[in-house]
């Protein structure tokens, strides 16, 4: 018996791993596909053509780069839904308009008009009957301090060349938008509760509350 079926987890569910920079999205998402049998969804951050560009020129860049996201991040959802379910999702949908496009509006590195468009078109794709929202959205938090860290020790170049402000900024914004956060369940887990990459072990308390929380969710639903 492997972990789904132990812990009672659907075979068609899509879970979606989501938190700021440096929390181990991706350690998670590998760590919980290989558990449950799963697919990965994976953010497309080296085949993205205005990232680079937009670490070097936020006001610039921000609307290109937001556009970009919503529509890969769409073409993602509707695959994996169209395959039958069974994945893991590294990052939300849901965060590109709830924490980084209205942060640009609100600092001004997008206008108006920008900020206008992406949220009308965001709308209009996801917050609709019709859009498949996951079963689950873990989110991944910890200390500005254990964060910082884990960013420094990854070292990418254009990660290190952000300003301090920035990645404090971002983590107060996650903070306050799964505060609110509400188009699907939400199971929050600390970075700190766990070590995937030492301890491989510590992944088994985070299957059974997964296993826990979607069984009292579905129940919740009917």
């Amino acid at each position: 018996m492997n972990a789904r079926e132990k812990y009672g987890i659907p075979a068609n569910a899509v879970i979606t791993i989501a938190g700021t920079v440096g929390v181990g999205k991706s350690t998670m998402t590998r760590t919980l596909a290989e558990q449950f049998n799963f697919r990965t969804s994976f953010e497309k951050v080296d085949a993205n053509p205005y990232l680079d560009k937009f670490y070097k020129d936020f006001a610039k860049w921000s609307f290109h780069l937001q556009i970009y996201f919503l529509a890969e991040r769409f073409k993602e959802q509707k695959r994996m839904f169209e395959y039958g379910g069974g994945f893991i999702q590294d990052r939300s949908i849901y965060e590109d308009t709830g924490i980084f496009a209205k942060m640009h509006y609100e600092k001004g590195t997008m206008s108006p008009v920008d900020y206008e468009t992406y949220t009308s078109l965001f709308e209009a794709m996801v917050m609709t009957p019709y859009f498949p929202h996951p079963n689950l959205l873990i989110y991944l938090e910890g200390s500005l301090d254990d964060i910082l860290s884990r960013i420094q020790k990854r070292g990418r170049p254009m990660e290190q060349e952000t300003p301090l402000a920035y990645w404090k900024e971002m983590h107060e914004r996650y903070e306050n938008w799964i505060n609110s956060f509400n188009a699907c369940p939400v199971l929050r887990l600390n970075i700190n509760d766990y070590d995937l990459v030492n301890d491989q072990q510590s992944i088994e308390p985070i299957l059974e509350r997964i296993g826990t929380f979607i069984h009292q969710t579905s129940l919740l639903k009917n």
